[in-house]
């Protein structure tokens, strides 16, 4: 757990944390939290900043959301951080995304080692830069025994291409006799997801002010809870991300049936 080194590191003071602290033991902490980082590019422009640097800050805002939700329970968080959709965006801006997530991968480590941090992936490696897919590839060995909150980055993810690529993967073992038509069901098809070994997210965030779920994680969010807010993700604070862990707590989770308080 990161608890000593989250709660010396904030901004706020101490009141502050101990009230936060306090309040999450009145609430239901979700076990995997979806999270669409959206606004990094807007929230640098009203800096007067460019974009790149709106990149810079939404990877240092992570890794504090990362320490508060393992300091408050939280099992794994699956972030957006470069979708299929991404490499329309101009050349300067991808290519400073793929230098920081390599700098990431790379000075980030040993942290994530001391404080037991499993990272992992989703996404079409293959279109990756080589050197990049050998950082994520180490990162994964590296952390693969950490029995710590899991770090799930989507890097050149998209719902929709990962539902396809299941649905390819799982019509070959069929033709090849590992599996039958009778056997093609959600629980087997799940199976050939990038998700495969993991849960299916309680709660999905996001910030920026948008209320779409952008090819994030399609199969995976059907009994997801939303949670959206204005705040671009370099401004979305502890403080935040306890109100959203609030909000959960509040809702009524019936998965299509009927709660029967």
């Amino acid at each position: 757990m990161w608890n000593s080194f989250f709660y010396k590191n904030q901004n706020t003071g101490a009141e502050d944390n101990k009230k936060i602290q306090e309040n999450l033991e009145e609430i239901v902490v979700p076990e995997h939290i979806a999270v669409i980082m959206d606004g990094n590019g807007r929230w640098a422009k009203k800096q007067g900043r460019p974009r790149t640097y709106g990149h810079y800050m939404g990877a240092e805002r992570l890794k504090e959301i990362v320490r508060y939700a393992d300091a408050a329970g939280v099992k794994i968080i699956s972030a957006y951080a470069f979708s299929t959709e991404n490499w329309k965006r101009p050349i300067t801006e991808v290519n400073y995304i793929m230098k920081l997530l390599d700098k990431y991968l790379t000075n980030e480590l040993d942290t994530f080692m001391q404080n037991n941090v499993q990272l992992r992936f989703m996404g079409d490696k293959k279109a990756l830069p080589e050197h990049i897919i050998s950082r994520m590839n180490n990162a994964e060995l590296c952390t693969k025994d950490n029995t710590g909150i899991i770090l799930n980055l989507a890097i050149n993810y998209g719902g929709r291409s990962e539902i396809i690529n299941a649905i390819k993967s799982m019509t070959t073992d069929i033709t090849n006799g590992r599996l039958t038509v009778n056997e093609i069901n959600e629980e087997n098809f799940g199976k050939y997801l990038y998700t495969a070994e993991l849960p299916p997210p309680d709660l999905l965030i996001r910030t920026g002010g948008d209320q779409r779920v952008s090819n994030f994680m399609l199969w995976q969010i059907a009994y997801a809870e939303m949670w959206y807010t204005k705040a671009y993700w370099p401004d979305f604070t502890k403080e935040l991300f306890y109100e959203a862990l609030r909000s959960f707590s509040l809702r009524d989770r019936r998965f299509g049936g009927l709660n029967n308080k």
